[in-house]
Order: C-alpha cells, then sequence, then structure tokens
C-alpha cells in the first residue's frame, strides 16, 4: 500500500508532508509517495532525522489511494489534516490549491459548514 509521510513543522506547527528530495512541504500534492514497505521505512527514518534536527514533530507514514491520477489520503482524519479547515472551504490548503484533490476530501466539498 502507497504512503506519504506527514509530520508537523515544529517552528509553527504547521501539517507538512515529505517530498521526493526528502525535504518538506505544506502542499499534500507534493508528497513524495513510496510505494513499499521499505522505501516508506527509509523515507520515515529520514523524516526521524528531521524530528532529531528539531525541524519536524512526530512524524509518520500515512497510506494513500491512488484513483484516476490522483493521491488522497485513506483516513477522514489525515483527508482533514491535508485540507485544512472544515468550517470554511476560503481558508487553508483547499483556498490555496494545497488539498489533495480526490478521497475523503470529496466529504468536504459540498457547499456546507462542519460542525
Amino acid at each position: 500500500m502507497p504512503d506519504v509521510i506527514t509530520a508537523n513543522r515544529l517552528a509553527d506547527g504547521v501539517v507538512v508532508f515529505q517530498t521526493g528530495d526528502a525535504g518538506w512541504s505544506e502542499d499534500f500534492n507534493r508528497a513524495a509517495i513510496w510505494r513499499d514497505e521499505a522505501a516508506s521505512a527509509s523515507a520515515l527514518a529520514r523524516a526521524k532525522e528531521d524530528e532529531q534536527a528539531n525541524l519536524v514533530v512526530e512524524p509518520y507514514p500515512v497510506p494513500v489511494d491512488e484513483r484516476n491520477g490522483h493521491v488522497a489520503p485513506k483516513a477522514l482524519r489525515e483527508a482533514i489534516r491535508a485540507a485544512g479547515p472544515t468550517i470554511r472551504r476560503d481558508l487553508g490548503k483547499q483556498a490555496e490549491g494545497h488539498a489533495p484533490l480526490s478521497g475523503p476530501t470529496a466529504v468536504m466539498e459540498a457547499d456546507h459548514v462542519s460542525l
């Protein structure tokens, strides 16, 4: 099952995703996709090094689905972390185009306010 690695940036607490060059991005769509367990474990080990260097906090793998050329977190919790606040779509990552393009975020794409 493919994964991406996520964490929170230590400087400001923002959710970030590990990129292919072992950097970090707020944009879920720039996250590196690790397609097997060994690649995911290696990426997580690099993320733990960034944690030791006080760049990020609590990195962990997030299982993702690949559908129709798009990648999205499998779990709703992770889709919300990737997209930003669910109360207003004009705020957060979804307003900036950095949210996943499919998957559980479809729940948040209707014009409504979650309470």
